[in-house]
């Protein structure tokens, strides 16, 4: 299916190359497809706020059959983006899903038509606090409102229906993208045949939403921050959003895996330097990953797209019972979990499992047993995709496909 880029939202001239110079994401200049929904066209939140003009940048891969029936919405994770199986404009790595999607591959570009979108909120071309506020003309930062789950899958709606995608064949995605998944077959039963969440759970624990807040503080407490108006004073919270990527980045990890590719190994010698440098690879590893996040995302969309997270409770949307969600489903479900996975370990899996079950919704559940922890989704793992593979196929044959 051949969709051309649409003209992103532009700042104005004189706004523009200060908010270049400081915007390290893809906020002002997407790199990616872009689809604009004008005033007439509202994307209307739960925060009670219509949001409007606004974008969504997306990419796609393989094309739409005749009858509309092979389309599969890809959600990303938290700081995930639409380049699933793209190289990235900003760190010129392969896409953030090649392991899993491709010609081929479990989510097959050759048989089906593939959409992934930036989720409204964050900031890599879809509209967010990094935007420019058509208002002011100046950018968003906290003025932007508060978006859920359910904000972010109804924007995917709108974009699926401007491609001509009536409905879905399958709906997948990991973590936040997980999340998603969940919100997509309530919110829309009747337009998802297949939908595999993985690695997520039904609502966010106290625990998850306690790390969150850690990392919103840590923004939040650099003064470069300036109470979310850092775009416009040129500057970024750069050390409170690299603490904040270092911290969370322990979770989605494993003590085994740590353990595997760092120990307690020097990363320098052999023996310690009496310092507060990085010492111990695994410091040196977590720095690396908090500096390099901070090319490549803004500190305000995290903010946002983590309380998003912490909002998100399918159960307290249906009378605080999880079966309601699925209530008269005809989607199909496979759920996957790790075993090394504690930000969302396999009892949230199962609650979602039995929640299904009491909605006599049609369910397959598997757990695959690595140290890779939370990030397996995302890795080299095989039992994943044989399982996705499996479930993929028969949900194509069942679908005609």
């Amino acid at each position: 299916m051949d969709t051309q880029p649409e003209t992103a939202l532009r700042p104005d001239p004189i706004d523009e190359a200060a908010g270049r110079l400081s915007e390290p994401s893809q906020a002002l200049d997407p790199k990616s497809l872009v689809m604009r929904f004008g005033a007439d066209a509202p994307l209307r939140t739960d925060a009670g706020v219509e949001l409007a003009p606004f974008q969504i940048a997306y990419q796609t891969a393989g094309t739409l059959n005749a009858a509309g029936t092979n389309a599969v919405l890809i959600c990303h994770a938290l700081t995930g983006d639409q380049y699933f199986a793209h190289t990235h404009p900003l760190t010129g790595k392969p896409g953030w899903w090649e392991t899993l999607v491709g010609p081929g591959k479990p989510v097959d570009t050759d048989r089906y038509f593939v959409v992934c979108s930036n989720v409204i909120g964050s900031c890599m071309g879809s509209t967010g606090p990094a935007s420019i506020d058509p208002a002011t003309g100046r950018p968003y930062g906290l003025n932007f409102p508060l978006v859920t789950i359910r904000d972010m899958v109804r924007a995917q709606a709108m974009l699926l229906e401007r491609l001509g995608v009536r409905d879905l064949f399958l709906c997948i995605g990991g973590s936040m993208g997980g999340m998603q998944v969940l919100q997509w077959a309530a919110l829309y039963p009747g337009r998802v045949f297949a939908a595999m969440p993985i690695a997520t759970g039904p609502r966010h624990s106290a625990q998850n939403i306690a790390f969150h807040e850690v990392g919103r503080q840590a923004i939040m407490a650099d003064p470069a921050w300036a109470d979310g108006r850092y775009l416009e004073e040129g500057t970024r919270p750069s050390k409170g959003l690299g603490v904040a990527r270092m911290g969370a980045h322990i979770t989605y990890l494993s003590e085994p895996a740590l353990h595997r590719k760092f120990g307690r190994r020097f990363q320098g010698g052999s023996a310690p330097t009496f310092s507060f440098n990085a010492d111990f690879q695994i410091e040196s590893y977590l720095r690396h990953q908090g500096l390099s996040f901070v090319e490549r995302f803004d500190a305000n969309a995290y903010l946002y797209l983590t309380r998003a997270m912490d909002y998100f409770d399918l159960a307290e949307d249906h009378d605080g019972v999880l079966a309601k969600a699925f209530q008269g489903i005809k989607t199909r479900f496979c759920v996957i979990s790790f075993t090394s996975d504690w930000l969302f370990p396999t009892s949230e899996s199962r609650v979602i499992v039995h929640a299904l079950n009491a909605a006599a919704a049609p369910v397959a559940f598997v757990e695959v047993e690595t140290d890779k922890g939370h990030d397996a989704f995302l890795l080299d793992e095989p039992a994943m995709f044989s399982a996705a593979r499996g479930f993929i196929d028969a949900a194509a044959r069942a679908r005609g496909l």
